[in-house]
């Protein structure tokens, strides 16, 4: 995936530069050519003569060289590459990139890259964790940037923990990946996930047990092939996937406008646990006891079906699957519920506690469609992700 192929890499200013020469290495030796471009910090901590002498090539530091500029040399490089790596990517370059900073040559490449781009984080644990950092990475996932690491570790300045950035084979390992042309590629495929929480007060909600493991593993498989990814997910135990584009939501009302905003895609695999209910007129003040010893009364309404709107739409994605968790009957049930919904396929699981699957790392799965109903064996969730995304694939072919 990498022979052959131009990697701008824009090295950060921070302590772990000394690991993007060795970065540059490994690059060259698995084939692809190497363009460095220095921010203005990290001059401080690797030479310009040390980064050109092991790329072989023209290392890049300074927006107003008046050479390169007169022939759009900022432009140029960002869309010459056929990927653009940061390695390390300090939470100062994070930040830029984010909110669209562009006040020297690594940001404005950065801005003006029509190519993908992946981001090695790397910075002290107080930094990683503080919650600008954390906004601005949802930013950049959202955006579609790629990221790899950031690690657990020793630091420089003595701490342990994340922050760490991720080692240079590792990151060439990331880079293959965002290089791979899969079956999926030019595919834009819309993913939904985890559980809705609706609010019964401002401490209070109505949720359920899903982890948002399958619909995570789901969205890695198909990015893995290549495809274009837009995961909207609720409030999920397991963090989402990299290199897809994320947006974050709460309650089914969300859920349905993220949806909505994500459209046209090619395929949409509704995998999220969507409360069918919310509570009417949810309370802006804590509900306490009255002492009366009787529970509040509580209004539901019918929250929006995302499944069932999706597929009936005139611009309707070719292939909309949406999942069934059932308790009784479960391919009649999950039948009668494609059949209802009007999507194509269904994916049924038994959710019964005994089975151990809502929240666990297993499923068992029963794919209904228009044919009929094809059992699937017991597998990982992640095993589960990569054969439906083959069938999806081949769906789409």
């Amino acid at each position: 995936m990498v022979q052959g192929r131009h990697i701008l890499l824009i090295i950060g200013g921070g302590i772990a530069a000394y690991k993007s020469l060795e970065l540059i290495r490994l690059l060259q030796k698995r084939g692809a050519t190497v363009t460095p471009v220095l921010s203005r910090a990290a001059e401080q901590f690797v030479t310009p003569l040390t980064a050109s002498a092991l790329a072989g090539s023209k290392c890049y530091r300074d927006l107003f060289d008046l050479t390169d500029e007169a022939e759009m040399g900022h432009i140029e490089l960002s869309r010459a590459a056929d990927l653009v790596v940061v390695a390390p990517a300090t939470a100062d370059l994070m930040a830029k990139m984010a909110h669209g900073l562009a006040d020297d040559l690594a940001s404005t490449l950065l801005m003006a890259t029509d190519k993908r781009v992946l981001v090695a984080p790397a910075m002290n644990v107080r930094m990683w964790e503080h919650p600008a950092t954390r906004r601005n990475l949802d930013t950049l996932r959202a955006d579609g940037i790629l990221t790899v690491g950031p690690d657990d570790g020793a630091m420089a300045c003595g701490e342990y923990g994340p922050g760490r950035m991720a080692e240079p084979p590792a990151i060439v390992d990331a880079v293959a990946r965002a290089l791979a042309d899969g079956p999926l590629t030019g595919r834009h495929i819309l993913i939904t996930s985890g559980p809705t929480h609706e609010p019964i007060d401002p401490v209070r909600y109505i949720a359920n047990r899903s982890s948002g493991a399958q619909g995570t593993a789901i969205a890695a498989a198909l990015a893995g092939m290549g495809a274009r990814v837009t995961f909207v997910t609720g409030p999920a135990a397991v963090p989402p996937p990299q290199g897809v584009a994320v947006v974050r939501v709460e309650t089914a009302a969300q859920m349905a406008q993220a949806v909505e905003a994500a459209l046209p895609a090619d395929a949409a695999v509704f995998a999220a646990a969507v409360a069918d209910w919310h509570v009417v007129g949810a309370g802006a003040s804590k509900l306490k006891k009255d002492g009366s010893g009787k529970p509040p009364a509580l209004a539901f309404a019918e929250n929006p079906d995302i499944l069932k709107t999706v597929a009936h739409r005139p611009d309707r994605p070719r292939l909309v699957i949406g999942f069934a968790a059932e308790t009784d009957d479960v391919v009649r049930n999950a039948t009668d519920k494609r059949a209802r919904k009007g999507c194509d396929w269904i994916l049924a699981n038994d959710v019964r506690p005994e089975t151990g699957i809502m929240g666990g790392t297993d499923n068992a799965l029963t794919l209904i469609t228009a044919e009929g109903a094809e059992d699937w064996p017991r597998m990982t969730k992640d095993q589960a992700a990569r054969r439906l995304a083959h069938r999806i694939a081949e769906a789409l072919a």
